[in-house]
């Protein structure tokens, strides 16, 4: 495909960026090889400059990952520049992506520069990144609230600079897709040189305007677009991915034009990153939420088992999500695991599948059938990063019911330091009493902003998924676990979220970043 849309993967920097979808070292790696596996031409792995841990962050990744480009993302300055250049040494195909703000509300009241400052420091900043590396990447920060004339003299200094692409952030959501399209329609017939750069669309959506501002954008001449796994990303979020990928593909009549994603491979992107960050998607998401292939009304229905196009556009199998309820069983071996777990789009490495294979024994032996999304919910506990510091070792609840009952939990936790705790709590229910005394044992309090708790299959004995949000340190932090037992679950969640806060108060990012 020689005409395709590049798609920029942003879900490690500026999705990670989002509060609650902080990353450890050893999940970013996995959601690397994930988006690498998916066929993401790009990934920004982090900004290098913004702490030691997102430097080794993007440092691991570029070492990591070998068929997408990694990109790290700096200011126009020198120090930003040159320690994104040595994150991605090891890149087998480097980008460093450089940024400056263009509108003239950014330029008064955020950097207190001139307009000719700042096409200075774009073309300084350009130059300097072209030395360390032949793929460069220029964005105008709040380019949608840009000049346009003043936008296109900067893109033709930037491109004179040794810049091969050239992204047009719509930074706060302002832009609505007629606009947009628009300024993608005057750069292209105004920026000197532009047949020698790419033009990309970076949109958020706090408008709900990010997916349709983009495709408007590949409307207008644009052959990249910077965006993430379920739309993750500060405030509202970035355009989704799956959306994108999906739109161009079910209306390739209209758009003419695709991408090379394996668009089998979304879902389990998606619950991957689901595992990972403890975010939520909605039952009602496009493409990937629970309720996207589903039908209840009896009108859907009936058309439905008429034929498939009345009411689906898209094969549920084109998205990676399997409509079968194959059963297995505490009988049922290794390579019959490895072949439904292959189904549903989770190729394990041989360490991963002994794992896998051990708990879904152990599950077999708890439950009578095991369903797929009891697998799915195994598949992606393999390989998602480090547990600890702390970790659960054992919990007793003594209930009781009325009044003027006093539900207690005592538990048993491990640190990696060698330390093992253990504490007692009362509470006003089984839950609060375990919550508070791990809190107690972890000496970490959390505001509990949600607690969600839901069954993943069917059946008395279906596993339990628990989710935690809570507040720990002015720190947004979400915890997700499964159990067949959802107080077990519910435990587990919650050290997570204490997990994530111990993890983020040595590695707080102190630079700002473009979005």
């Amino acid at each position: 495909m020689s005409d395709h849309v590049r798609i920029f993967d942003t879900t490690l920097r500026d999705g990670e960026q989002s509060p609650g979808c902080s990353m450890s070292m050893a999940q970013k790696l996995a959601m690397a090889r994930a988006l690498d596996e998916l066929g993401v031409d790009v990934i920004e792995a982090g900004f290098a400059a913004a702490s030691p841990d997102d430097f080794a962050a993007v440092q691991a990744i570029a070492a990591a990952v070998r068929g997408a480009s990694v990109a790290a993302l700096a200011r126009c300055q020198r120090g930003d520049i040159e320690r994104a250049a040595a994150a991605l040494e090891q890149a087998a195909a480097p980008r460093i992506h450089v940024f400056i703000a263009t509108s003239d509300i950014h330029l008064t009241h955020k950097l207190r520069i001139s307009r000719a400052e700042a096409l200075e420091a774009a073309v300084a900043g350009v130059e300097l990144a072209r030395r360390y590396c032949s793929d460069v990447e220029f964005s105008a920060e709040d380019a949608s609230r840009s000049d346009p004339a003043f936008l296109a003299e900067v893109f033709s200094a930037a491109i004179e600079a040794g810049a091969s692409t050239l992204n047009v952030p719509d930074t706060v959501g302002y832009a609505i897709p007629a606009q947009y399209g628009a300024l993608f329609a005057y750069l292209k017939a105004n920026v000197r040189g532009i047949e020698r750069a790419v033009l990309s669309s970076h949109c958020h959506d706090d408008l709900g305007l990010a997916v349709a501002n983009s495709l408007a954008a590949i409307e207008n001449g644009a052959r990249q677009v910077e965006c993430t796994i379920n739309g993750i990303g500060e405030r509202a979020g970035n355009a989704a991915l799956e959306e994108i990928v999906m739109a161009l593909r079910t209306r390739a009549n209209h758009f003419g034009v695709g991408t090379r994603i394996r668009s089998e491979r979304l879902y389990p992107t998606s619950r991957q990153l689901v595992s990972l960050t403890g975010s939520a998607v909605a039952r009602n998401k496009a493409i990937v939420g629970e309720n996207a292939f589903a039908h209840e009304s009896g009108i859907h229905q009936h058309g439905m088992l008429r034929h498939r196009e009345t009411y689906e556009i898209m094969r549920p199998e084109d998205v990676g999500v399997s409509r079968s309820q194959l059963v297995l069983g505490k009988h049922s071996g290794r390579a019959a695991l490895a072949d439904r777990l292959k189904a549903l789009g989770f190729e394990l490495d041989e360490a991963a599948l002994n794992q896998a294979f051990a708990a879904f024994k152990a599950l077999a032996d708890k439950k009578k059938e095991v369903f797929d999304a009891d697998l799915e919910a195994i598949a992606l506990g393999q390989n998602t990063g480090e547990q600890g510091p702390w970790r659960l070792l054992a919990a007793q609840i003594q209930g009781a019911i009325g009044r003027d009952a006093v539900p207690s939990a005592s538990v048993r936790l491990a640190h990696e330091d060698g330390r093992v705790v253990q504490e007692a709590a009362v509470g006003d229910g089984p839950v609060h009493a375990i919550f508070a005394a791990i809190e107690r044992a972890t000496g970490t309090p959390v505001r509990l902003t949600q607690y969600l708790v839901r069954s993943l299959s069917t059946g008395e004995d279906a596993q339990g998924e628990a989710r935690v949000e809570g507040e720990v340190e002015g720190m947004e932090l979400r915890g997700r676990a499964v159990s067949t037992d959802v107080l077990e679950a519910s435990a587990l969640a919650l050290i997570e979220v204490i997990n994530r806060a111990e993890r983020r108060r040595i590695a707080q990012p102190s630079a700002e970043a473009v979005a």
